[in-house]
């Protein structure tokens, strides 16, 4: 291991094999490989930011079976981004994991020279070469039933929407959220804003405040901070990515969920067997994958029949009798 990176790293070292898997898998990828999958992280963000942490957790899970060692750095500039790529590639490491949409042009080619290393990597472009696989945070179905939700409670008939930046991964969830809104009633207004930062919680609580002033009497929380404006002005949220009910207790009503172990498994499960390919691995965090879900929606702010309503559309969802739409473009106040 090269230990000349002025990034912070930390090692997590795999427990036994043998401890039961998470996820839709049934079987452990550790099964097809002699020696645990090595695995390094890249991420330009803290690991406690939204999007990052569904990764690390996924990560860490796996580590925790025994099915990879695991080793990961934070908070890397995009201008070190792909020095660090090359530092972890030449350290031998099978599996380099991270998100590169900022510096798309310049993993892809840190990728090509290291043909024999295997890339899973968050973008908004395909897959390329032989080794560069990509994935995406594909939860618009769980978002489309928190805003089925959002419009049967809202009573201004306005929604406040913070976001970090307006690229493809936000823009579909904000869309589809407003899509389920909409089918529960057409005319509710939606105010828009986007940080452009992926982690400015006081800038994200300030636009929410914002929001509020003007209106909204439910905010949907794509970014750390808008939950603590609307805990504060006691009105209800709706969460991205993660499940914070119990750290917004009485405000968040509702959240999508994205569960990036499926991803995570199938592409160790590749690099053990020595299968892995590039690939788009988006639709593993489709709803029918298990990577993507509806947290339990609380009982003491939602009503019992919006929540039959919402169980109902997302069954068809499961059936494959309801497509909820997809929309890249930037959302935009109306």
């Amino acid at each position: 291991m090269n230990n000349d990176l002025t990034i912070r790293r930390r090692p997590i070292v795999a427990a036994a094999l043998g401890m039961a898997a998470l996820g839709v898998m049934a079987t452990s990828p550790a099964a097809w490989a002699d020696d645990p999958v090595s695995v390094a992280a890249i991420y330009t963000v803290p690991t406690e930011q939204q999007w990052v942490s569904r990764i690390h957790l996924a990560l860490n899970t796996a580590a925790d079976r025994g099915d990879i060692v695991y080793t990961y750095s934070e908070n890397v500039s995009n201008s070190d981004y792909e020095r660090v790529m090359r530092e972890y590639a030449d350290a031998g490491h099978d599996l380099l994991i991270g998100e590169v949409f900022g510096v798309e042009r310049a993993a892809r080619q840190v990728a090509e020279d290291y043909p024999d290393t295997a890339f899973l990597m968050g973008s908004s472009f395909g897959p390329s070469g032989d080794n560069f696989a990509v994935f995406d945070n594909w939860i618009h179905e769980p978002s489309y039933l928190t805003g089925m939700v959002a419009g049967s409670l809202t009573e201004t008939g306005k929604i406040g929407m913070v976001g970090g930046y307006p690229i493809p991964e936000v823009n579909r969830l904000m869309h589809a959220f407003m899509d389920g809104a909409r089918e529960i009633d057409p005319d509710i207004e939606f105010v828009v804003t986007f940080l452009g930062s992926w982690y400015d919680p006081p800038a994200a609580k300030e636009a929410a405040f914002a929001m509020i002033d003007d209106g909204a009497d439910i905010m949907y929380a794509e970014r750390f901070g808008v939950s603590d404006a609307a805990m504060e002005r006691g009105i209800l949220a709706i969460g991205n990515v993660i499940d914070t009910q119990e750290d917004y207790p009485g405000t968040i009503a509702a959240s999508a969920i994205w569960h990036m172990e499926p991803t995570i498994d199938r592409a160790v499960e590749a690099v053990a067997d020595g299968s892995f390919e590039a690939a788009d691995y988006g639709q593993y965090s489709y709803m029918a994958y298990g990577g993507g879900s509806l947290a339990p929606m609380d009982d003491d702010l939602v009503p019992q029949e919006v929540q039959e309503l919402v169980m109902e559309r997302q069954q068809e969802i499961l059936d494959g009798m309801f497509r909820v739409n997809v929309n890249d473009s930037e959302p935009r106040s109306n």
